[in-house]
């Protein structure tokens, strides 16, 4: 008889579901306007088995790949679960994608399905046709938007609530070895193409010992607005609720206006919190009742220092810094130890250091790139799918390179400076300037344009606002028509936070834009910037330096 290994994702729901099938592990909130979706450890496992069995009728063979392009909804982690069980590959995408990128994240996967909310499937209707692989798709009728594509009127595309009201059915683990992938997500593609990340099946079940690395118990109750899509989500949310029984609960996207009536309502103890929102929550509206909630900490990755104590005094609450990349590498601050600003120190597994450019460690207080190994010497570990010369790259020398410019201090206690090569972490993504080029090169009011990034106004350590200089046509310059284009076309977090409009880019003999002429230009008295607003855009005065 096989022995089941709780690393696994299908074998922990399995076994949760035979020793605590009554327990609601997972709540998704209604947002205020909709009743709650609540899972138990049973619920889960038979819902993933009938997906399971719907996805193998589709002909998915193991190793297969297919996509999961939605919100947070319950059935995200039953298709998860679904998976695990068949060993086929999931690729989560944020339902935000569209267009170009999401045509090559499916693409670059080779994804024979997508399982897609309602408030997706136009988009992935608009590149069925460029992703040759694609066969079939699964729709979650949510009712989340109005005047969302119908799934009729999708070829091949079945309600998902199809699959899971048929008959219930149970699935043989087909999963052959805890290595084989679990899943693929992609790096948001900075310095070139977005890469897939290949996790095992193996690496799931370790939430739970993540959690007591940290010191956050089993009877901590969780809360998150962040995308199952994301890194953080999964693994810092979702693993560690599923492998201890913390009853998480779950928002369909961040909400800072609900947060704290969400925690109150639900009883929730902590939160996950990454980049500009600390101090997005922090901005809102003093309250009489801030410090009322039932939160003893945030599990945070990038609170500003200059707001740091007084987030922890306002909202009675200790914060919980830690640091992580979705390859690896891992360090933590514990509550109430360490200096202000810290992301803190490696766990005893790990080995981290702070290099220069030839390898050799920096001393306290010098800026270099952080690298991490196993404390044991073995060789760091990434897979990108695909793409073994990226994978041996990113290894080069056993470790694992982050890419991150950082410091430490005469007590080693590690601090956040900048991403290496200039890339732009805007509210804890990193935004491929690429994609936000080509959709104002689109624009027929652009005539050149160049993006790139500032430091962040709201003080965020590593943190950018996205600056798109352009030289447009004046004739028919309309800024509100240019920010509108960009938000049809692009993410959220990828609109441009500022227009800078110029006569011409700077450029070298080279014609290689000139990013520090661009910053003082931003800086002059006659700099035309104009910015998103209520009612349409404005013109902002000068950035200071």
């Amino acid at each position: 008889m096989r022995v089941r290994n709780e690393m696994v994702l299908a074998d922990l729901i399995a076994v949760r579901a035979e020793k605590r099938p009554d327990l609601d592990v997972v709540t998704f909130e209604g947002g205020g306007v909709g009743p709650d979706e609540v899972r138990t450890y049973a619920e889960l496992w038979a819902n993933a088995n009938r997906l399971a069995a719907g996805l193998l009728a589709r002909g998915m063979d193991y190793g297969d790949r297919f996509a999961i392009l939605m919100r947070n909804h319950p059935q995200f982690i039953e298709l998860m679960i679904a998976a695990s069980l068949t060993g086929l590959v999931f690729v989560p995408i944020d339902p935000r994608t569209k267009g170009a990128k999401l045509a090559y994240t499916l693409n670059n996967s080779g994804c024979r399905g997508v399982v897609c909310a309602d408030y997706g499937l136009a988009q992935v209707a608009e590149v069925r046709e460029q992703v040759p692989s694609l066969n079939w798709i699964w729709v979650l009728e949510s009712g989340d938007e109005p005047g969302v594509l119908a799934t009729s009127a999708v070829p091949d595309a079945v309600s998902l609530g199809a699959v899971l009201d048929g008959p219930q059915t149970w699935v043989d683990m087909r999963l052959r070895h805890p290595e084989d992938a679990l899943q693929i997500i992609y790096t948001s593609g900075t310095t070139g193409d977005p890469k897939g990340v290949v996790f095992a099946n193996a690496r799931y079940g370790g939430g739970a010992m993540l959690d007591l690395m940290l010191g956050i118990g089993a009877d901590e109750r969780p809360y998150t607005g962040l995308s199952l899509t994301h890194g953080n989500a999964q693994l810092m949310t979702l693993a560690s609720a599923l492998g201890m029984g913390q009853r998480a609960v779950f928002s369909r996207r961040f909400t800072k206006s609900r947060l704290w009536d969400i925690t109150r309502k639900y009883g929730c103890t902590f939160f996950n919190l990454l980049g500009g929102m600390s101090t997005a929550v922090y901005s809102e509206p003093e309250r009489p009742d801030d410090a009322d909630n039932p939160v003893r900490f945030v599990l945070s990755s990038g609170m500003p220092a200059a707001i740091w104590e007084n987030f922890e005094r306002r909202f009675n609450l200790q914060v919980l810094e830690a640091y992580g990349a979705i390859e690896g590498g891992m360090a933590f601050k514990p509550r109430g130890v360490g200096p202000i600003g810290s992301f803190g120190k490696p766990p005893p597994n790990l080995d981290i250091r702070i290099v220069d450019d030839n390898g050799d460690e920096c001393p306290p207080g010098v800026q270099g790139e952080l690298i991490s190994r196993p404390v044991s010497g073995e060789s760091a570990s990434v897979t990108y799918f695909n793409n073994q010369d990226a994978s041996a790259k990113k290894t080069a020398g056993g470790w694992l390179r982050s890419g991150d410019i950082c410091h430490r201090d005469a007590e080693g206690w590690l601090f956040f400076d900048y991403r290496k090569g200039g890339g732009i972490r805007h509210n804890g993504d990193f935004i491929n300037p690429g994609f936000v080029e080509a959709a104002l090169a689109e624009n027929p009011q652009v005539l050149d344009v160049y993006v790139y990034g500032v430091p962040s106004a709201n003080g965020s350590p590593g943190e950018k606002d996205v600056v798109a200089a352009i030289v447009v046509d004046r004739a028919s310059f309309d800024p509100d028509a240019i920010f509108a284009d960009c938000r049809v076309r692009l993410e959220s977090n990828f609109v441009p936070s500022y227009l800078q409009v110029l006569d011409e880019i700077p450029k070298t003999a080279s014609e290689k834009p000139q990013d520090r002429f661009l910053i003082e230009a931003l800086q002059t008295p006659n700099a035309e910037i104009w910015v998103p607003a209520a009612g349409g855009s404005r013109r902002h005065g000068p950035l200071a330096s």
